[in-house]
């Protein structure tokens, strides 16, 4: 399954990294057969001959969307309740969440291949450099705050026993969840973009419009299948940041909700790279 990543900088010497939104890609459809119940979970658990590493992922799919479901329950509970106060906490908490955390869990373990698309003044070296920077440094990172996360989860079910939701354990649980996925993202993408022979460089600085420049970079890489990576200037992202215009806080609100619409991105997490170190 190939994945568009869409990277451009935003302030200074921070970039933004943001994965194109796609609502019908196969990892969707693998959504559908999480297991929703426990005597589901259990029926593929002891019926399936898959290795222990996928039963695992079962567990935590299975886990995710508990979570999720309890989440929705949270947000759709009436105004000025408690479930309704605990949705506006988990939403305080959530906004601390860096945006590259987010970033490296979209990258799922059904993407086979990376379609990087970055503003055509950029030189392609860069952008496979920063890439390879967020992803090695995401290995680090995500697997010391998973353990991390995995030792607080004892300490926080003890709260377990007071009359009132247990909201430190439920983040806690969360948090390492988070950290793990984006752990397995962040070592396929350090797979996907470590090898530079592997890695196809397309030019499309004088391409413009988005329609044209999409039919020309289906048709470079229709033929591409095994390739890892593959790098796409865009002569239209280009424009849209230099058209934007600039700010003290880097390039302005609106030129980064018109690429959001454009390329299919969340706005929320690529404004967040802006105040991101």
């Amino acid at each position: 399954m190939r994945a568009r990543l869409v990277v451009f900088p935003v302030k200074g010497r921070n970039w933004c990294f943001s994965r194109s939104i796609d609502p019908l890609s196969p990892e969707t459809a693998s959504s559908c057969n999480t297991p929703t119940t426990l005597k589901q979970l259990w029926h593929k658990l002891t019926s399936s001959e898959k290795h222990n590493s996928n039963n695992v992922e079962l567990v935590v799919d299975f886990v995710s969307h508990k979570m999720n479901n309890a989440w929705i329950g949270l947000e759709k509970a009436p105004q000025g309740s408690m479930k309704n106060k605990i949705h506006g906490l988990g939403l305080k908490l959530l906004s601390g969440v860096k945006p590259s955390e987010m970033f490296l869990k979209s990258i799922s373990k059904e993407v086979s291949q990376v379609e990087v698309t970055y503003p055509s003044s950029l030189n392609a070296r860069l952008v496979r450099r920063r890439l390879r920077h967020i992803a090695m440094r995401g290995t680090i990172l995500h697997n010391k705050y998973l353990y991390g996360s995995v030792s607080l989860l004892p300490l926080t079910f003890v709260f377990s026993v007071l009359p009132l939701p247990n909201v430190p354990f439920f983040w806690i649980l969360y948090r390492t969840y988070s950290h793990w996925r984006a752990l397995q993202g962040s070592e396929k993408l350090l797979q996907l973009v470590s090898n530079d022979s592997h890695t196809q460089n397309f030019g499309f600085s004088n391409v413009k419009g988005s329609e044209a420049e999409h039919n020309n970079s289906e048709c470079e890489t229709s033929n591409l299948q095994g390739v890892p990576s593959i790098l796409v200037p865009s002569g239209e992202l280009e424009e849209l940041i230099h058209s934007g215009g600039k700010t003290d806080d880097g390039l302005s609100k609106c030129a980064i909700l018109n690429i959001c619409t454009i390329y299919k991105l969340n706005p929320i997490d690529v404004l967040k790279y802006r105040n991101s170190m």
